[in-house]
């Protein structure tokens, strides 16, 4: 197990005895995994992310601090919330965050999601030329969602 996993799953154990709130010092935690700052930093912005249902704020410097929140969301708002994350692109990678998210919320069927992974694949979006490919990903994935609603 990496350094990565080991600093995200500690952050999970805090969130979840905290009841999906954190609030830690970045310093404290690079101390605690002797790893530098930036670390934590990538852990962060891979794992916890808005893509991933998370809302992080983030003050550097001395007394800073990383403040992470479990987006707590029923059906219809975590969709809601999915959907205005998406923004006008979304390459595959972060496409299938955003539907793994809203599944394992319970937001949509595992079966539903199976079904819009594949319209979002890049199989099924080879004849798009590849400029519009994120584009077309995007509104696909937006309206599918939508449409659960």
């Amino acid at each position: 197990m990496g350094i990565s996993d080991l600093i995200a799953g500690f952050i999970s154990s805090v969130l979840e005895e905290e009841g999906g709130y954190a609030e830690m010092q970045r310093s404290e935690l690079a101390q605690r995994f002797n790893c530098v700052p930036s670390q934590i930093n990538y852990v962060i912005s891979t794992r916890f992310s808005p893509e991933h249902g998370y809302i992080v704020e983030s003050r550097r410097g001395g007394s800073g601090y990383i403040r992470i929140t479990r987006v707590q969301a029923n059906a219809k708002q975590l969709i809601m919330h999915t959907i205005n994350a998406i923004g006008e692109e979304a390459d595959l990678k972060t496409a299938m965050a955003l539907l793994s998210n809203v599944c394992s919320g319970g937001a949509v069927s595992e079966k539903t999601a199976k079904l819009i992974a594949v319209a979002i694949g890049d199989n099924a979006l080879k004849p798009v030329p590849a400029e519009n490919k994120n584009a077309v990903r995007a509104s696909i994935l937006k309206h599918m969602l939508i449409n659960t609603i």
